[in-house]
């Protein structure tokens, strides 16, 4: 089953919302220049609620160039789960954060260079934007995504969005899908039906496929 992350969540009634539309993981941005930045105080009421409530929901903090510190201080005080490193982070780093963080990659690195993780999710693939760390609404390099995910059990993401997701999710078969301005209302503000008809539009492009790998052409004879 694709894994599904909505990503930019800064109320308690978009996070509800979203796992009620059947998202797996929720990410919860600490980049203070992101139209979806939220506050670690704001994060940490959501959380409670959430861990009391909806424990089998993965919840992901979102940095960019933060000190490990910093990082570790905010996953304890959120009650995070993982750490994605969306900067330029090197692999010591991801090392001391102890299995708790996973990188991505601003379009799709030749080289993955010790970053994958064992522990799904290995890996991050997203649009490369110039001076912005995900949230265009950029696509993402789907042809050259295919050959990682092959490899890795990664999460897609980069301007997915209602009507391309299941496209996607065929083509490049990803591990998961990672939204944020695809299902919102307005940047940093998520709208409950589109969250719906994207993790129903995921579903629909795992059931194609699905159909695609069980299809025996001998049974057309």
């Amino acid at each position: 089953m694709t894994k599904i992350k909505i990503c930019g969540i800064k109320t308690l009634p978009d996070a509800l919302a979203a796992i009620d539309a059947g998202a797996d993981y929720l990410g919860f941005n600490f980049y203070p220049k992101s139209a979806r930045f939220i506050k670690i105080d704001a994060c940490a009421e959501i959380t409670s609620v959430l861990k009391r409530e909806h424990p089998q929901i993965i919840l992901v903090g979102v940095f960019v160039n933060s000190p490990v510190d910093e990082i570790k201080q905010i996953l304890e005080t959120c009650s995070l789960d993982l750490a994605q490193l969306h900067g330029n982070e090197t692999l010591e780093m991801l090392k001391a954060l102890d299995r708790k963080a996973f990188k991505a990659f601003r379009g799709v690195p030749q080289k993955v260079n010790g970053f994958a993780r064992k522990q799904a999710p290995t890996l991050l693939v997203d649009a490369a934007v110039k001076g912005a760390y995900g949230g265009t609404g950029v696509t993402a390099d789907w042809s050259a995504a295919v050959e990682l995910a092959r490899c890795y059990p990664l999460l897609l993401a980069g301007g997915l969005t209602v009507e391309n997701v299941a496209e996607a999710v065929q083509q490049v078969r990803p591990w998961g899908v990672d939204v944020a301005s695809g299902v919102e209302a307005s940047p940093g503000e998520k709208d409950a039906s589109k969250m719906k008809a994207f993790v129903q539009a995921v579903r629909d492009g795992q059931s194609q496929f699905e159909r695609e790998i069980s299809f025996d052409p001998r049974e057309e004879l």
